[in-house]
């Protein structure tokens, strides 16, 4: 079977059932959908590997339609798969909520949900996206840091969900794609106009930027040095002027006259479009960055986590 195809099954759909589709298979395909595996999904759900697997059968045989691919290790969902955890997720989790809630008075509320990944990403997208969910009930607590810190606190059981800027190696976390940064090199207009603007740079390269103070989040300038590579295709030399251990700061100083810098292009948006910010070269193949949200497997049955990481997951396709 093809990934993403959502190809029949044998008869056709028209050997699809025609009764209304069963709650418990729903819920054990939509453990499977996020788990990755037929094997993960059985321990969220304290069953036997061989149930899952006939569920998920009998439940492709209730549709007529094919719902994962089977891979050497775990499955990928169809696009069948993908649009029918689009429209149970939430009403299933729900249901979740109040059939773990209990009688009322009896439950206790759900435990916070970690998240954490890069400061800027997290205030600028991820929590505005979640702040719905709080007046639901949803306990959330934050942590900004470093990629690969953040994992090991992840792994280690300190977070339950990350916002990782690469892909985590190794099979004890699991990870979906969330959302691609361009990096754009900007200047002030004031800045913009003493080097010659988009012109000179794309005619000179970082010829026309040698003499301009470099402003950036980190000493070894990561950012910028990929940037170089990328898209001049020669190597940064030079130090920064000024370092701000956070993009959103350094997105100020150079608003305010200090210099350039490559930032992602969701946070200068506004600037860009109000012109305080001036792109400096718009090249045909800009760097892009790949953010992950990754999460170990198996690990929890807290129903907030799920509303958390699906409305990530929703959200980041406008982002």
């Amino acid at each position: 079977m093809s990934h993403r195809k959502g190809n029949g099954l044998p008869g056709g759909p028209e050997a699809a059932s025609k009764g209304p589709l069963d709650l418990t298979l729903l819920r054990t395909f939509l453990a499977v959908h996020r788990a990755g595996s037929f094997t993960a999904a059985s321990r969220l759900l304290s069953l036997s590997q061989p149930t899952v697997t006939h569920q998920i059968r009998s439940l492709e045989r209730q549709l007529g339609r094919e719902l994962f691919e089977r891979l050497p290790r775990g499955v990928a969902p169809t696009s069948v798969a993908d649009d029918l955890a689009d429209r149970i997720a939430a009403p299933l989790d729900a249901l979740a909520a109040v059939a773990d809630r209990g009688a009322p008075g009896e439950g206790a509320a759900a435990d916070p949900v970690h998240l954490a990944g890069p400061a800027e990403l997290l205030c600028v997208r991820a929590v505005p996206a979640l702040a719905p969910l709080i007046e639901q009930g949803v306990r959330l607590r934050v942590t900004t840091g470093l990629t690969d810190e953040l994992l090991d606190g992840l792994r280690a059981g300190h977070y339950d969900l990350v916002i990782s800027t690469s892909r985590p190696r190794g099979r004890s976390l699991t990870a979906v794609p969330l959302m691609d940064e361009e990096f754009v090199l900007v200047a002030s207009p004031r800045w913009a106009e003493r080097i010659g603007g988009p012109d000179r740079v794309g005619a000179d390269g970082p010829a026309a930027l040698r003499a301009v103070p470099l402003v950036t989040y980190a000493e070894d300038l990561p950012i910028a040095r990929r940037y170089w590579r990328h898209v001049f295709g020669r190597r940064l030399s030079g130090q920064a002027a000024l370092t701000v251990p956070d993009l959103r700061g350094v997105l100020s100083a150079v608003t305010a006259g200090a210099g350039i810098s490559v930032l992602p292009r969701y946070l200068c948006a506004g600037e860009l479009a109000a012109g305080t910010l001036v792109e400096l070269l718009t090249p045909d193949d800009p760097p892009i960055n790949t953010g992950y949200l990754v999460q170990r497997p198996g690990t929890s049955d807290n129903p907030h986590l799920t509303l958390v990481r699906d409305r990530l997951v929703r959200e980041a396709r406008g982002w």
